[in-house]
Order: structure tokens, then C-alpha cells, then sequence
């Protein structure tokens, strides 16, 4: 297992989770993405992703192995470089502590009224910075 990730959540599997032959559907893991996406806002930028006004530009995923309906798991996250505009965030998913998947996402910040890029609040930028290991 990775450690170089900067911020981690519990995940919680909910029967609605579950496909046909007992494991997590693929699309749910979407979902776990933007569950610890919200929690990391939260936690560390200070701001829901509700409140943000942030759009999902990128998603990719890379599946390694099912996850269990029984399993533990987690996400683990970090921001590996900001862009003007843009937050990409690195995961890895983990079913008892395994490797279950890895993925990437990219937020892109926008302004409401116009529909145009906005730059990153400073402040964000001091929050990530601050919890990079």
C-alpha cells in the first residue's frame, strides 16, 4: 500500500453498492471518488463542493481488483500540482487496506455568471500546500 497520499476517508459500502456477483459495481467507484472529494473540500479547503462552484472535467479510473460488499474501505487522495484554474487530484481506493483502484479527477473552478475558468482562491492554494507531506 501507498503512503504518499496526503489525506484518506472511510468509505462506507451501502447495499445499493452492490452489483449481481457481490462486489461494488464499477460505476460506484465514481461515487467514492466524489465522497472523498467533498470530504477533502471540506476538511481541508474549509468549503463544501456544493459551495465551490467547481465542475468535474476529467474522470479516469483504473480498476485492480473487486471490492467485497463486506470490505473496508478507504480513499486516499492528493493534489499533485494546481493549474489556474484547475485542482487534479490523484486516488487510490482501497478494500481492506489493498490496492482495489486508482484514479484521476479534475476540478476546474468556474465562474457561475459567465461560465468561464476562475482562477484558484490563494487561500486554497495555502490550504493544499499545507497538508502536502
Amino acid at each position: 500500500m501507498t503512503t504518499e497520499y496526503d489525506y484518506d476517508v472511510g468509505i462506507d459500502v451501502r447495499l445499493r453498492d452492490i452489483d449481481f456477483m457481490g462486489h461494488v459495481n464499477n460505476a460506484t467507484y465514481a461515487t467514492y471518488l466524489e465522497q472523498a472529494r467533498e470530504a477533502y473540500f471540506t476538511d481541508v479547503l474549509g468549503v463544501s463542493l456544493v459551495d465551490t462552484g467547481t465542475v468535474l472535467a476529467t474522470l479516469e479510473i483504473d480498476y485492480a481488483r473487486p471490492i467485497d460488499a463486506d470490505a473496508d474501505v478507504t480513499a486516499a487522495l492528493r493534489v499533485p500540482e494546481l493549474g489556474t484554474s484547475s485542482l487534479p487530484i490523484e486516488y487510490e481506493i482501497r478494500a481492506d487496506g489493498e490496492l482495489a483502484a486508482t484514479a484521476r479527477t479534475v476540478q476546474v473552478l468556474v465562474d457561475e455568471e459567465t461560465g468561464d475558468s476562475r482562477p484558484l482562491p490563494d487561500e486554497w492554494r495555502r490550504r493544499i500546500d499545507a497538508t502536502r507531506g
